[in-house]
């Protein structure tokens, strides 16, 4: 039957669309799909058939329901005009930001001043650290308003309060190693109600390190690798309300979840490769990075870790369960071209109290503010 329906479609190159109609329908009822399709499309020469096939699907003719245009989610929608950044300040790569309880935006950035803090409105509130920072990568907002930054040029991580002085430094300055005392290229640190610091010791240790509210060491776990008690690349850390620690385990594709003792006690791979992370007051995580690619030897960015460049640019809600609740994709910008609302190499995020979303990257050089639209009330 296949062979013969294959042979007079060959042979037929100006078969009424009826007939090619009825030889498909018989084809895919008594053999499976792919082979019938692919051999008629394949085997025939009546390309106006099958553009009458097309032309005569309900969706080309508007034979659709009367879909009702209704948003039912949240939508975002950048604001160009955001911030109003003064004019002899410089940006450059921009691989850390926050919000804090006022609603004021932390941008964290690797030129001078690295901390620009601005209102939800685009307002300068202050800025500072030019002679306490070196290298910039991730910022955080403690329970008390504290001000805490991962210094990948220092090898630190550093508490200050919200107007630039030192409170605590942990590891030392301009020392890299691998012990109590020092760190090697920290990327992010997360601090409990209490004040422990829990810091991912990422680019050159692949660790997690527990100091207590003093800075004292108490517990380090992680090494190279991809087995289920290893890491490669912790680039980001969040703890939850319960204590939970998150670690962006960004070039093994997952997320690992564990208790502050150092327990494995979930693990989220293969749904999106984490650059930066965002939680919010009632656990849900936001993450931010870009979907799984495989790597690939840039020759601008030799020996870079796994999406340098990234493929896209995502972002994504998940309930501490590890489920995806919510999902929305930027345009990844072209390099030195970008456009308001693209993204280059999205590296950090954060949420103010009404839902906006703040980005900062690397190669786009900027922070931007992506405003939350929500659904009319039903």
């Amino acid at each position: 039957m296949l062979k013969d329906c294959v042979a007079l479609i060959a042979t037929s190159p100006e078969l009424p669309s009826s007939v090619v109609k009825a030889l498909t329908m018989s084809l895919s009822r008594r053999f499976p799909v792919w082979i019938s399709l692919n051999a008629v499309l394949l085997l025939s020469s009546s390309a106006s058939a099958w553009a009458q096939l097309a032309e005569d699907s309900p969706e080309a003719k508007g034979n659709s329901p009367d879909y009702p245009q209704t948003v039912t989610g949240p939508v975002y929608s950048v604001d160009p005009a955001w911030p109003e950044k003064p004019k002899d300040f410089e940006w450059a790569a921009m691989p850390g930001i926050a919000v804090d309880d006022k609603d004021q935006i932390w941008t964290f950035t690797r030129s001078t001043p690295p901390i620009q803090v601005y209102t939800a409105e685009g307002k300068l509130v202050r800025a500072w650290g030019s002679k306490t920072i070196r290298t910039a990568h991730h910022l955080k907002i403690d329970h008390e308003g504290n001000v805490w930054v991962a210094d990948i040029g220092l090898h630190i991580v550093r508490k200050f309060n919200p107007w630039g002085e030192v409170l605590l430094t942990i590891g030392t300055p301009g020392e890299p190693g691998n012990d109590r005392t020092h760190l090697d290229k920290p990327t992010d640190m997360a601090i409990s109600p209490g004040g422990d610091v829990f810091v991912a010791d990422g680019y050159g240790n692949n660790r997690v390190v527990h100091f207590n509210a003093a800075g004292q060491f108490v517990k380090a776990w992680g090494s190279l690798g991809n087995g289920p008690d290893q890491f490669s690349l912790p680039h980001a850390v969040a703890m939850d309300s319960t204590g939970r620690l998150y670690v962006a385990d960004r070039n093994n594709t997952r997320i690992q979840v564990y208790s502050q003792a150092g327990k494995l006690l979930d693990s989220w791979g293969d749904v999106i490769i984490p650059w930066g992370f965002w939680m919010t007051a009632d656990d849900q995580l936001w993450v931010c990075g870009c979907s799984p690619m495989p790597w690939l030897e840039h020759p601008d960015y030799p020996g870079a870790p796994l999406s340098c460049p990234p493929k896209d640019q995502i972002l994504l809600r998940f309930d501490t369960g590890g489920r995806v609740r919510q999902l929305w994709t930027l345009p990844k910008g072209e390099d030195g071209k970008e456009q308001p609302g693209d993204v280059n190499w999205l590296h950090a995020m954060a949420l103010d109290s009404r839902g906006n979303i703040y980005v900062g990257d690397i190669i786009g050089k900027r922070a931007q503010k992506l405003v939350r639209h929500d659904p009319p009330a039903k």
